[in-house]
């Protein structure tokens, strides 16, 4: 029987979402706006928070860490995107391509801990507000944040390690738009059973039981809010706390169907990519920002200062 010599694959071809020009096009201006929305409202979120002593609280430090996070994620992977959206040769290198899966899973886990983390914050917030200030001190703040990257890294690294130490002789054509493990194992030359397993067992650790701490959490809070007497204090709550959970149904739900689930078509993994990769970084700043008066009070006293420096300056 012949032998067929097979070598290692060094660059992959990203099909890409459509192979229609005009689609194609359409998508670049789409991800285009959604890209610089997500910059713009997070950077923005960020100096924000730096800028007003009154943002300086437990509550906006994580947020702030959440959207740098939210940054980093999609900075990751649009950038490339909308350079191959508008190349005929969609091309990545074996090496960029781990690169990126490995920055996009330490950045993903970090933030599925950091949701978490912000659960409990509200939590410790409604339900013992009288200590509220001697649990969530500025070490304990840190320690939190700290430990979020760092689960999320170690995280990132077992399925990075796991998906990369497989064989690549093959196809070298990944059905996707970025570098995304479930894709790459597609094209593994062995048997990927124990890799999906890994991997499976990791999202245990950073999407399930984050997803359990956060129902407990959250449980926990509408029994307190629903006791509380006050009409305007149920309300201020569940308007604190509801920016919050919308942010954890579309991002932990979104990531739920791709990494605990059976697998679907590969356009409806695509879809579901496309949401948590750019819609969710997008509409994490604009939902805090909407829904929070601090966030918009400091919008309008930072945007009122500009404006009397500029008339100072024009005069």
């Amino acid at each position: 029987m012949r032998q067929i010599n097979q070598t290692q694959v060094t660059e992959f071809f990203l099909l890409g979402l459509s192979d229609d020009p005009l689609t194609q096009q359409l998508l670049f201006i789409l991800f285009l706006g959604v890209y610089l929305v997500t910059v713009l409202g997070n950077l923005l979120l960020i100096s924000l928070v730096q800028v007003d002593s009154r943002l300086h609280t437990p509550m906006y430090f994580f947020l702030c860490n959440l959207s740098l996070a939210d940054l980093c994620f999609s900075t990751n992977i649009v950038p490339q995107a909308l350079v191959h959206l508008l190349s005929r040769k969609k091309v990545i290198s074996f090496t960029r391509c781990a690169a990126q899966l490995l920055l996009f899973l330490i950045f993903g886990c970090t933030q599925c801990a950091l949701l978490a983390v912000m659960s409990y914050d509200r939590y410790v917030a409604i339900c013992n507000p009288l200590h509220y200030p001697s649990i969530m001190t500025w070490r304990v703040c840190l320690q939190l944040a700290t430990g979020s990257w760092t689960s999320g890294i170690l995280v990132s690294v077992v399925d990075t390690t796991f998906t990369l130490r497989l064989p690549y002789q093959g196809s070298n054509s990944i059905a996707h738009f970025f570098c995304e493990a479930p894709a790459l194992l597609i094209l593994a030359s062995t048997d990927t059973r124990i890799s999906q397993m890994a991997i499976f067992l990791m999202g245990v650790v950073i999407l399930l039981i984050p997803v359990s701490l956060v129902l407990v959490s959250y449980g926990r809070i509408i029994v307190t809010v629903v006791k509380m007497k006050s009409a305007a204090g149920r309300l201020k709550a569940f308007s604190t706390c509801g920016s919050h959970l919308m942010v954890v149904t579309l991002f932990y739900g979104s990531a739920i169907v791709t990494y605990m689930t059976p697998k679907s078509s590969k356009e409806q993994e695509k879809l579901v990519s496309v949401f948590y990769a750019m819609v969710t970084p997008m509409l994490n700043p604009l939902i805090y920002s909407l829904r929070n008066k601090d966030v918009k009070g400091a919008l309008r006293k930072v945007a009122t200062r500009n404006f009397r420096c500029h008339l100072e300056i024009t005069h």
